[in-house]
């Protein structure tokens, strides 16, 4: 190698390997295994990387070993690798071979097959990859048969390159048995912390109007008025309530644009197959304490999302409750005209005014339930639920396999 030669090697970018999106059902691990299925490792620094996280991160799971003559590489006219892997080994048992198309997010994109979900969710977390300096690397694999046909390509999902830097520091360490697995994004966690300072606010002061007895009596001060505290809590009622309106329609929004899974509209209804309906029995019977193990879950189990879903559908139904009530004092036509003429149809002020408070109740007794299966699970299952509220990680065992999400590895 010349000096000139080494002057241009040094001066390449280090990389490192940071997002990982899957959505072919590979773990983590895999997915970089096949990444990095065919590439240099010497002087050329995304086959480094991928070589570095394979080996580092998830030590299990081998590299694959690839001929020079299965290999054909990337070129200007085709922006993709083309790699015969050889008797890979299955996460379910097994070996066969597979092609694997790896390189440029839109090319690979372009010619591989996937669902419109999988492939919205992937743009969305490619655009956010590029926008923190990173390269989404693009992975799809096709079966080859015994005589050499090869299958359709699938798209198996990204991993994200970027140069090296503390921010893309990994927080696993290969030498536990427990990996920590980010889950909730920082937005789901701004929401969940907002919605409780919401909803304490309005429970709060809706009791107080809803019982003023509680308030101090008005009192005359020396040249100044203080009886206006009814119409102080009124308007943080209120404002609370505009602002809990904000929220739900910007969660709304989310549901069908966020680049996070677990914030999509899917996640809303968790019954989708026969086996979601076992698992679902399963999970009651475990908390029954009949079962002693329940399905593992990265994210929340059937029985979970279904009380999330109720949640929402309640906290709607008292935000409207709410609203028809606000229309009593803004009834000068327009909007709140029609919302009041409406919201009473067969319930009557007393019956808008009760639902309402009913509903405060409930959405109190599943905080109070919901704090203790936090609290539950954390001692007994050692996962770090609550702290995940706070810093967005879970911690799980190597080998876990939940039912929502690739083999931890």
């Amino acid at each position: 190698m010349t000096a000139s030669d080494e002057a241009v090697r040094v001066q390449v970018p280090r990389l490192q390997v940071g997002d990982v999106v899957s959505v072919g059902g590979l773990s983590h691990g895999r997915l970089v295994a096949l990444a990095a299925a065919g590439q240099p490792s010497a002087d050329d620094p995304v086959g480094e990387a991928l070589g570095r996280s394979l080996e580092e991160q998830h030590p299990g799971i081998p590299a694959a070993a690839v001929a020079d003559e299965d290999i054909d590489r990337a070129s200007t006219d085709r922006r993709y690798s083309l790699v015969r892997v050889r008797e890979l080994s299955m996460p379910s048992g097994g070996s066969r071979d597979v092609m694997v198309m790896s390189g440029e997010f839109a090319a690979v994109l372009g010619d591989s097959t996937s669902s419109r979900a999988s492939a919205a969710l992937l743009r969305r977390n490619a655009r956010r990859t590029v926008a923190r300096e990173g390269r989404p690397f693009t992975v799809a694999a096709a079966p080859v048969s015994a005589d050499g046909t090869v299958g359709e390509y699938r798209l198996q999902g990204f991993v994200g390159l970027h140069p090296v830097g503390p921010r893309y520091d990994h927080v696993d360490d290969p030498d536990e048995s427990y990996v920590r697995v980010y889950l909730w994004s920082a937005l789901l966690r701004w929401q969940h912390w907002l919605n409780v300072a919401l909803i304490l606010t309005l429970s709060v002061t809706g009791y107080l109007i809803m019982t003023p007895s509680l308030l101090p009596t008005a009192a005359v001060r020396v040249g100044e008025a203080s009886g206006y505290t009814m119409g102080w809590v009124r308007n943080i009622h209120f404002a609370a309530a505009f602002t809990w309106l904000v929220l739900a329609l910007a969660r709304l929004v989310l549901a069908f644009l966020s680049s996070d899974r677990f914030l999509r509209w899917p996640t809303f209804w968790p019954l989708k197959s026969k086996a979601d309906f076992r698992h679902l029995g399963q999970v009651v019977s475990h908390y029954a304490l009949v079962r002693r193990e329940a399905p593992l879950y990265l994210a929340h189990n059937p029985l979970q999302q279904l009380a999330y879903t109720a949640l929402y559908v309640i906290a709607l139904l008292q935000m409207a409750s709410g609203f028809v009530l606000y229309s009593l004092y803004e009834r000068t036509g327009g909007i709140w005209s029609v919302v009041g003429d409406i919201g009473f149809w067969g319930w009557g002020t007393p019956g808008i005014r009760l639902f309402h408070a009913v509903s405060m109740f409930v959405i109190w007794a599943f905080a109070i339930m919901h704090v203790y299966m936090a609290l539950r699970a954390d001692a007994l299952e050692r996962r770090g639920g609550i702290s995940a509220m706070i810093n967005g990680g879970v911690w799980l065992p190597r080998g876990s396999k939940p039912v929502d999400a690739p083999e931890v590895e």
